[in-house]
């Protein structure tokens, strides 16, 4: 078989069992950015400018209107975890 041939193989039962829950892939669970806020003890409008991000965008993502992905979701992650480092390397 050729070498594609092969790499869709291997790649397709990687994700399969990726599906079943299996292999070395890392699921990240959702992340509420209300409740990120709320344990850091900020406001909406303190919120949004350490996120990067308007007000109005923040909002959306509290409301359900957008979700969080990507970079943005390993901050919020940050944040709840550590937010003074946050807040100090963003001053």
């Amino acid at each position: 078989m050729s070498t594609f041939g092969d790499d869709l193989i291997q790649s397709l039962t990687e994700a399969v069992a990726h599906g079943k829950g299996q292999g070395p892939a890392i699921v990240h669970e959702p992340i509420d950015p209300r409740e990120v806020r709320k344990h850091a003890a900020l406001t909406q409008a303190q919120m949004a400018p350490l996120m990067g991000m308007s007000l109005s965008g923040y909002r959306k993502w509290e409301q359900g209107q957008r979700h969080v992905s990507g970079p943005a979701a390993m901050l919020l992650r940050v944040i709840e975890k550590e937010p003074d480092a946050v807040r100090r390397a963003l001053s």
